[in-house]
């Protein structure tokens, strides 16, 4: 089974709607693999090429050039690129072609986003997350043009530039619309780029989990209808992002510093053990808020989770709590994969014991 989560591009400070999507794929991946081969796609240089990373790339190189990277905080990056998205007109396929090519041909980062990377592997080390070996580079994932060729193949692309035209991703024989994936140029967009990484591996796997926001369901649906055709299950979770004062806001628009990973690891260190922060962490932004946006951030409940976790663990697995196996087992749907929620949430009933120092360790943290 391999899991694949939207990558969040460093081009911004991590928030909590980052955190909480976070939190809920290393639960999956760290329950799953306890039951089953599972791997984790996290390629946070996948998304380099787009136009929402080379573009601000572009924007910092022609208007901050004095910009010091090892000195920024993630929030200065955040209100940068908060500017850049407010330009009226965005850079030209021409003018991003150099920043294109590095990344394509030399696994080029920028600086600025280079030093975001950096501030992100220091939050997960103090989140207790995976390491995805950010900015580490991967290999090679299909060009756009063998991505084309590959879809194009078996009936699934549109190729409409020998007349002027975009590049479209072409599931209307499974009764979806068309949908484009890279301009006139060839300038790859985010979905684009998903599937260059997505294609060469699904002959690998059985099953297939796509993980995403609400936001971008409609292209999830795509991407599981065409990954099912070529014939890997699929599935989709949409987890919501998170609600603060009961406004949804995405991080284009900016992250208030107190709205930050950085600063919630701040708040939250030293009141409890490790084990319980990071406990109390997931059982908040994963039982407590859940997929939906049904409540908004709340800072007491938060504490309240830690001091939940600290009691947890504070006292001996119940001996009726069974194997760590059949806990799993039972959270996983009939499905190869253990749901964060289901897994999460039993951890806080009262009717029925669990293995919560058991499962701690191995998969909170």
């Amino acid at each position: 089974m391999l899991i694949a989560p939207v990558t969040i591009t460093p081009t911004k400070a991590l928030g909590f709607s980052h955190l909480k999507g976070l939190l809920w794929v290393d639960t999956m991946y760290r329950a799953s693999r306890l039951l089953n081969r599972a791997d984790y796609l996290y390629d946070d240089s996948a998304f380099h090429v787009t136009r929402q990373t080379s573009g601000f790339w572009e924007y910092l190189d022609r208007t901050c050039a004095d910009i010091d990277p090892e000195h920024c905080t993630e929030t200065d990056v955040g209100r940068l690129y908060v500017d850049y998205q407010r330009q009226p007109e965005h850079p030209t396929d021409e003018a991003l072609r150099p920043y294109v090519d590095a990344v394509e041909e030399h696994g080029w980062t920028h600086p600025v986003s280079r030093r975001v990377l950096d501030l992100w592997r220091d939050h997960r080390h103090h989140l207790g997350l995976v390491d995805p070996e950010l900015g580490v580079p991967r290999p090679a994932r299909m060009s756009l043009e063998e991505t084309v060729d590959h879809l194009a193949t078996r009936g699934f692309c549109l190729d409409t530039r020998p007349d002027g035209g975009p590049v479209y991703l072409d599931p209307t024989a499974l009764g979806l619309p068309l949908r484009g994936i890279a301009s006139p140029s060839g300038h790859p967009n985010y979905l684009a780029c998903t599937l260059r990484g997505l294609l060469p591996l699904l002959p690998h796997y059985d099953e297939l989990v796509l993980v995403h926001d609400r936001e971008l369901t409609e292209d999830h649906v795509l991407l599981q209808k065409v990954c099912g055709a070529l014939g890997t299950v699929t599935h989709r979770m949409a987890v919501d992002r998170v609600a603060l004062d009961g406004v949804v806001r995405s991080s284009r628009h900016g992250v208030d510093p107190v709205h930050t990973v950085a600063h919630l690891v701040d708040a939250v260190k030293g009141t409890a053990p490790e084990e319980a922060v990071r406990l109390g962490l997931r059982l908040y932004f994963i039982a407590g808020l859940g997929k939906g946006t049904g409540q908004s951030f709340r800072m007491d409940l938060l504490r309240g989770c830690v001091e939940r976790a600290h009691g947890l663990l504070s006292r001996p697995d119940p001996e009726r709590a069974g194997d760590l196996s059949s806990f799993l087992d039972r959270h996983t749907g009939g499905r190869g994969w253990v749901d964060p929620y289901r897994l999460t949430s039993a951890l806080l009933s009262r009717h029925r014991p669990a293995p919560t120092r058991a499962l701690a360790p191995r998969i909170y943290g």
